[in-house]
């Protein structure tokens, strides 16, 4: 058996999963942010109740938000802001008496997808969090990689390739920089992109499901495919993948595996393209998974 946990920014997951990768057991809770203090105590509970109900004591893995210094061991980059700065891994041992794997959640889906999902077989692995920010993560055979700076995959806060005129006005990131893909081609960025044409906030799917008489619906969905296109394609170019999986909520709109890939001839070196881009299999499922499959049978 395998313990994963999923911290979320609303809710924290937890899945006993077995050897072929099936549930025993499924757990969600509100995580809850008033403070450091509060969220190890929701770990401990959570952990402590998959014990109490299936007996699993073993080694925990867990995908968080942001990721995790080389240097100070400490986290850095998450948007649950309180665990920045903290040594979140040695005080969930601590407070559990038991190992904890940590890795940044974009991760944990591209390892669940590429463990026993949609990507499964194939040797490199892009995993994209397409939601309200835009994240990503490389698994290439069978295990993560994280890189020497422990940032590897984190493709949201890199800029929009070949931008067209005007296209970094306004688009200014919360990570200090400006013209990151984060505010370009995350379910945020699309609705905003459609308020400021329309003056009516409303989510992607909406935008989605109004396509067909509402030209303007179109025009933005049209916007984002081009840019995602060009964003990936900049991917294989450097990475070359065996394969692409979608994640987050953008990973629901079917038009993105068709017209997506049509882009990148145009941008790809060398033009020849194979790369397939694929629906995840797991869903929101993906992240408790991967947490869980950070652990090898041997440890």
């Amino acid at each position: 058996m395998r313990l994963g946990i999923d911290l979320g920014g609303t809710k924290t997951e937890a899945a006993v999963i077995d050897g072929d990768g099936a549930f025993i057991w499924r757990h969600r809770i509100p995580t809850d942010r008033s403070s450091y203090k509060a969220l190890l105590d929701t770990i401990e509970h959570i952990t402590s109740l998959a014990r109490k109900e299936t007996g699993h004591d073993g080694p925990v893995g867990m995908g968080i938000p942001g990721s995790i210094s080389p240097k100070t061991g400490r986290i850095r980059g998450a948007n649950t802001t309180i665990l920045n700065g903290q040594n979140f891994r040695a005080d969930c041992e601590a407070r559990t008496g038991r190992p904890f794997r940590l890795e940044n959640d974009a991760n944990c889906f591209a390892l669940s997808e590429a463990t026993d999902g949609v990507a499964a077989g194939y040797e490199t692995v892009f995993g994209v969090i397409l939601g309200t920010g835009c994240g990503g993560g490389i698994v290439t055979n069978g295990r993560p990689l994280t890189g020497a700076n422990a940032i590897a995959g984190e493709w949201g806060h890199t800029p929009l390739p070949w931008p067209l005129d005007g296209e970094y006005t306004g688009h200014d990131c919360w990570c200090g920089q400006e013209g990151c893909l984060e505010t370009f081609i995350s379910g945020t960025a699309v609705s905003e992109d459609y308020a400021a044409r329309s003056g009516i906030m409303l989510p992607v799917n909406e935008i989605a499901a109004n396509t067909a008489s509402d030209l303007l619906a179109e025009s933005v969905l049209q916007v984002l495919e081009d840019r995602l296109g060009r964003a990936l394609a900049q991917i294989i170019t450097i990475l070359d993948p065996d394969a692409i999986v979608l994640g987050g909520g953008l990973s629901n709109l079917d038009r993105l595996y068709t017209n997506v890939p049509r882009k990148w001839p145009s941008f790809v070196f060398g033009r020849d393209v194979s790369t397939p881009l694929l629906k995840p299999l797991h869903g929101d499922s993906s992240g408790v998974r991967g947490a869980a499959w950070l652990w090898s049978d041997d440890e």
